[in-house]
Formats: C-alpha cells, structure tokens, sequence
C-alpha cells in the first residue's frame, strides 16, 4: 500500500488508546508501520532494480522478527539522549511495551502490502516466492477516509494542524475526482465523507473536547476497515473458482492461476487475468453484473520460448522484471536492419506504461543490447 495509509494504520492504532501505555508508543506504531519501506534506497539502483528487490528482504518474516528491536533501539537512544536529557522527570517508557507496539506496526506493513495484486515476499530471505492478496487497490482512498478521518477529529486541534489537514483532503479530493478509473459514485461518496468530518469537526466532535468519543470513533474506524479487508479478501475465493467454471464452460481446458485484481475505490469490480497453457485470457469481474465475468478486448498469446527471447531472457534488466512478474509474456518484432526486438511485459499491468516494459535488441548471432 501507499505510505498514507501505512502511516495512517500507525497512528490510528495509537490514537485509539495504545498511545498511553508507555511514552513514545505513537513513535513506536508510526515508525514501525514505515520501517519496511526502508528498501526504498533500491529505486535509486538501475532499470528494474527496485521491482526485484523491493518487498523482499525488509518485508518478510525474518524482518518483522528483526525491525521491531532496531526501532526500539532507536528510540530508546533517542529517550536517552533527548527526552530524559531534556526532561529528566519524565515518565520513563516501558521497554518491553514498547518493542510490543513496535512490533504491531512492523507487522501491519507487509500485512497491508500483501493485500494488493503487486504482492509482497513473505517468506524472504529463504524463499523468493511473491504472494498476493488481491484484494485492495495499491492507493484505496477508503483507507484514507476512515482512517484519516479519525486522525483529523483527533489531532487538527491547532490552526497549523488544522490547515494541514484541510490541505490533504483538498489534494486527495482532486486525486480522487481526476483519476478516470474512479466510478461517479465513488466520488460522491467521498465527498459526502469529506462533508461529514468537516461538519463533525466544525460542530466541536472533536479532540481535546470529545477526546474520548473519538478515541471509539478510531477503534471503530479500525474495526470497519479491518472487517472491509477480510470481507474484500474472502470474496475472492468465491470469484476466483466462478471465473474458472465460467472459463471451463466457455471451452477452456486447462486454466492455471487466476488473478482478480481490485479496480480502483470500487470493491465490487476487478480486473480478471486467467492463465492457460498459451494464453493469459483477460476480462472485467463485477459483483453486481450479470454474468458477473465480462470478457476484455485482449486474449494475450503465450508464445513458446525460443533462441531469441532466451537470449534477451538473459540480460540483467529483463532478469529484475521477470523476478518481479506475475503473468510474464514477451513480444518479438522485426526491425529494418533485421534484428529482432523483444519486450517483455506482465499481463496484470496491461496498458499500464509506467511499470516499464524492457525491451532488447538480439542480431543475428544473438548478440544482445538493452535498449529501454
């Protein structure tokens, strides 16, 4: 997920009453919810870098055990040096609670990564598999909503807060509204949203005033987005075994894994990718459609390895992307001076431009250059 969200799952943990059990817990969940994202650092290698090597080391089970000690470490320096330095009658923090919370907040991070169709490594460093939920958009503007909106009634208390937030949910709004993939009434919903916690905050339901009535208010928001991940990845279930039966009446044979990946802030839709043995079969899954499988305009060829694509296979940037690729295919085209040029691309990502798409140029004694 987006670090919005990570970072909203945090602090919303800790405005719900963990915040008390021992000086700098908000610290603790709102670092520990972002520490996974340390392998950032690898965007900054080359071509395809990031995509074979993020959501791995830093994301799997032996850096959920890890993390939690270095943050508390960290922030125990920090106690040291700093708070108890400069307030030496402060409350003293509760190691072991807080490498706890720590913990809850590393522990949401790969949780919430999983939940998407870009997928995560659970298992690294021992074992390079990608796992997927499938079950909510990379950026879900509901997480930010509920969530969001529960941290607004908490902490705008101050003019600066206050005009930070309104600056927010200005710049999420005209995200939301300006992005095509969002269904109309998924906008109107949001605004209707935004319209309620701009009234309940202008009406004083709010903190310090309401302190504990919004301290509920966050336990609920957390429930109910709890409740709408689980309902969103159990639904899946059903959906997939529908496509297969579905594809099978249709006439195919043999179908492998099956992918419904969520659309945009619109849970009853998805996108439908559906391997067989030399095809990747796209379509569109709507809950409230009959039939609920709509066949997309693309049915993607699988072609059979050969010299050619086996060789530009062997570059190190097609090496990254094919880590990373879910539903890999590769596409062979002829250029004017003879060569062959392959690309190689994911089906999940169909018509997405912004993921890259690597690209090699093979002569005929299958020399190989890189070209994008």
């Amino acid at each position: 997920m987006d670090p919005i969200a990570h970072t909203f799952t945090g602090a919303a943990l800790a405005a719900s009453g963990l915040r008390r059990v021992t000086p700098l817990a908000t610290a603790a969940l709102v670092i520990g919810a972002n520490a996974p994202d340390i392998d950032i650092v690898a965007s900054f290698g080359p071509d395809f870098y990031s995509l074979a090597h993020r959501r791995g080391w830093t994301h799997g089970l032996l850096a959920v055990a890890v993390l939690p000690f270095l943050v508390t470490g960290a922030l125990l320096t920090w106690d040291r040096l700093w708070r108890r330095y400069r307030r030496p009658g402060a409350a003293p923090i509760r190691a072991g609670l807080l490498l706890g919370l720590a913990a809850l907040g590393v522990a949401s991070h790969p949780t919430l990564d999983w939940l998407n169709n870009y997928g995560m490594r659970w298992l690294m460093p021992f074992d390079g598999r990608w796992f997927y939920g499938d079950a909510l958009f990379i950026i879900d503007p509901w997480i930010w909503l509920v969530l969001g909106g529960s941290l607004f009634l908490m902490y705008s208390r101050r003019l600066p807060s206050l005009a930070a937030w309104c600056t927010f949910w200005l710049l999420a709004t005209l995200l939301v509204f300006s992005t095509t993939d969002v269904p109309e009434p998924a906008r109107w919903i949001w605004a209707l949203g935004i319209g309620v916690l701009l009234v309940a905050r202008a009406a004083n339901w709010s903190a310090p005033a309401r302190k504990r009535g919004v301290e509920h208010t966050t336990r609920f928001a957390l429930v109910a987005i709890f409740v709408y991940m689980a309902t969103s990845s159990i639904a899946n279930i059903p959906a997939r075994e529908e496509v297969r039966a579905t594809l099978f009446g249709r006439g195919y044979d043999s179908i492998g894994r099956v992918m419904i990946g969520p659309a945009p802030a619109n849970p009853f839709s998805a996108d439908v990718v559906a391997e067989t043995p030399d095809a990747y079969v796209t379509g569109r899954w709507n809950w409230l459609a009959r039939p609920r499988l709509e066949y997309g305009t693309h049915s993607i060829p699988r072609l059979p390895p050969n010299a050619v694509s086996e060789a530009a296979a062997r570059t190190p940037e097609v090496r990254r992307f094919l880590t990373w690729a879910r539903f890999p295919y590769f596409e062979i085209e002829t250029a004017d001076s003879g060569h062959r040029i392959v690309r190689f691309r994911d089906a999940r990502y169909l018509g997405v431009d912004r993921l890259g798409a690597p690209a090699v140029v093979v002569d005929g004694d299958l020399e190989t250059r890189y070209v994008d």
